[in-house]
């Protein structure tokens, strides 16, 4: 099970010289506009409650004022709520002192900014090394820090250059070294690749991925781009207007939309691009495992078809056939490779883009196979047409004379 790190409960954010006299219109479920027209409060979060778990990335989405940045915010305390329950790691944040609260801030927490915040008169050396120094660490164990950090974004060389001198590109990742630095456990990235050319902020994505694959780090990761958020994501929360509208993980978010607003919102995702294999395929109904001949003819009529994915004590080895079993002279004899077809699995990690021409030209449903040889499951050219047609497979079978006529 995953562990728990992040726990918000009943979070609310009314702006105003007043909030709490009407946190009672709130609670009555008046709307932000009446409110604000009342009462000249804005309501900038509404009972949000979510989990997020230790070494995830858990990324808020929405746009423009739905208070993705306002959230990210009471995490650390920039903003202090209304009303509500912040835990982190067991803590509760609203009962810090100030000095526990700057302690809390400097070593559990580091922040990463969309417009980079680097400091212009400080060298690229001594901006990732800030937080480690005004945490009291000595001069030779930040810089050796630092040091390590900026090799690892891939700017060794540019200790002595100033954040003038570097790309946009280049001044983001200072400020993800500078982040990672001070070796705190969470990660708030507020918009942080949303300045950035798209070629650019692409390779900060794949940079992210690959640091996370070996960090392990929380990391909560504010956008407004949907892309982004099921490239980065392991889990999703939509938030509109201050309320949260949907949580889950990417697959879940584009097959199982709650709201017409999130099914508006993802219609024109790319879909095989953000789905894998895993995500739609099929459990294997046409296994068969039979010794001999005679006995897989029996499991190959049990299972009403006219073939079936053989698999044996090495995991999955071919697709067999009624008509290759039935032409056997002896009936007797054991299952060999001069019964199956070899057909090469995919794995239940590949995206669907990269595995589509193979559905299409396959005679049978591709057998999905782990790294460990085992069959997962089966992807039909039915099954791809009902998810990449905006459906389910189960739902909307009538799209597979779409993929067929592809053919």
């Amino acid at each position: 099970m995953p562990e728990p790190l992040i726990k918000i409960e009943g979070l609310y954010k009314l702006f105003g010289n007043k909030p709490a006299s009407v946190m009672p219109l709130v609670h009555e479920g008046r709307s932000k506009d009446d409110i604000l027209a009342e009462t000249g409060h804005t309501l900038g979060l509404k009972d949000i409650n979510l989990t997020i778990n230790k070494g995830e990335i858990f990324v808020i989405m929405g746009l423009s004022g739905s208070g993705k940045s306002t959230l990210i915010r009471h995490f650390n305390r920039l903003i202090d709520p209304t009303e509500g329950v912040i835990k982190v790691d067991n803590i509760d944040v609203m009962k810090l002192s100030s000095k526990e609260l700057e302690q809390f801030r400097r070593h559990k927490m580091s922040m990463v900014f969309q417009r980079f915040g680097l400091m212009p008169h400080r060298t690229v050396l001594e901006n990732v090394g800030y937080g480690l120094s005004i945490q009291g660490k000595s001069k030779a164990e930040w810089t050796a820090k630092a040091t390590e950090w900026l090799e690892t974004v891939g700017l060794a060389g540019y200790e002595a250059q100033y954040p003038a001198q570097l790309s946009g590109g280049q001044q983001q990742r200072v400020g993800l070294a500078r982040a990672l630095c001070t070796d705190a456990e969470i990660l708030l990235m507020d918009e942080a690749f949303s300045a950035l050319d798209p070629l650019i902020r692409s390779e900060m994505q794949d940079q992210l991925i690959e640091l996370q694959d070996k960090l392990h780090k929380t990391i909560i990761f504010i956008t407004h781009d949907l892309d982004e958020a099921l490239r980065l994501g392991d889990r999703i929360a939509i938030l509109k207007d201050g309320e949260m509208v949907q949580q889950g993980t990417p697959d879940d978010i584009l097959l199982n939309p709650a709201t017409d607003y999130v099914e508006a919102f993802v219609k024109d995702v790319n879909r095989a691009r953000a789905l894998t294999v895993e995500t739609v395929m099929k459990p294997p109904s046409r296994r068969i495992t039979a010794d001999t001949i005679a006995e897989a003819l029996v499991q190959m009529k049990a299972i009403k078809g006219d073939y079936g994915y053989y698999v044996n004590a090495d995991g999955y080895q071919g697709v067999v056939t009624q008509d290759a079993l039935e032409a056997c002279s002896d009936d007797s004899q054991k299952m060999s490779n001069k019964v199956w077809e070899d057909m090469p699995g995919i794995s239940p990690d590949a995206m669907l883009e990269s595995v589509i021409p193979e559905t299409l030209e396959g005679k049978y449903p591709l057998p999905v196979v782990d790294e460990d040889g085992n069959l997962k499951g089966e992807l039909s050219r039915s099954n791809l047409a009902g998810v990449l047609g905006g459906g389910s497979a189960e739902n909307d079978a009538g799209k597979k004379s779409v993929i067929e006529a592809k053919q």
